[in-house]
């Protein structure tokens, strides 16, 4: 499993033979089951999770009580509350493993050790924070500039296997459409 975060830190930037082992040492590996929690609404975000294996799921409960999916963590992406992570304060989200999974967590006063001791590592973080902030614009100009049928058009052509891989009403409400709804534009065969 090492490896996996080794070669991800390795596309952004520079890490050598003798250093990965040290890197390493920051981070912390953990296994989840299927719906187990990692991170409640109202805690403090302790931990920024690196999947390397499974699913996380970000989300929050509207005033409604319905849960509204604001993100996924596959292989090979980062997960936290990063306001909450950042500031310390107590977190609007919950994270939730969809699948069983495999993670690398880091907490915030170990992330600052490791970017003091490995400067590089600003450069990594920073990508891959660029990296989410485009998916993140781009997703909100498919959510506002779309019909739901159009929205889930090109999800699926985009991200097939992701679409056969998520629960469909986890799916539905990432998309913000109702699961019916999402049923229906199925059995359209949209894609």
């Amino acid at each position: 499993m090492s490896e996996t975060l080794i070669t991800h830190i390795r596309k952004f930037t520079r890490l050598s033979d003798d250093e990965a082992p040290a890197v390493l040492a920051f981070f912390k590996e953990i296994e989840v089951r299927k719906k187990e929690n990692l991170h409640k609404e109202g805690q403090i975000c302790r931990y920024n999770y690196f999947v390397t294996e499974g699913c996380l799921r970000m989300f929050f409960v509207d005033e409604k009580g319905v849960e509204k999916t604001v993100q996924f963590g596959l292989e090979h992406w980062w997960i936290a509350d990063y306001f909450s992570f950042q500031r310390h304060q107590p977190s609007a989200f919950c994270i939730q493993a969809v699948e069983r999974s495999v993670l690398y967590a880091i907490d915030f006063q170990t992330q600052e050790q490791l970017l003091e001791q490995f400067p590089q590592m600003e450069r990594y973080f920073r990508m891959v924070h660029q990296t989410a902030h485009a998916a993140s614009q781009m997703r909100l100009k498919f959510l506002y500039g779309y019909s739901r049928e159009a929205l889930y058009r090109q999800f699926s052509s985009s991200f097939p296997e992701f679409v056969q891989r998520i629960p469909q009403y986890l799916l539905a409400s990432y998309l913000g459409i109702t699961p019916e709804y999402l049923s229906e534009l199925r059995a359209k065969n949209i894609s």
